[in-house]
């Protein structure tokens, strides 16, 4: 974990529940296909796995 890791935003929050909302916020995502690049940590880890049904990560 020394990287970059690209989040991109593929489903929409409408109907998730409102943690789940709240997390794609705090990774920086707001609309569909919306890009994001965080630093490869155990923190951001955490919360990708929470929302992984709504986002695409690839490394960088």
């Amino acid at each position: 974990m020394a990287g970059e890791l690209k989040v991109t935003l593929v489903r929409s929050t409408i109907g998730v529940i409102p943690k789940q909302k709240k997390t794609i916020e705090a990774l920086g995502l707001g609309k569909i296909n919306s890009v994001k690049v965080h630093k490869d940590n155990g923190a951001v880890r955490g919360m990708l796995h929470k929302v992984s049904h709504l986002v695409k990560v690839e490394e960088i």
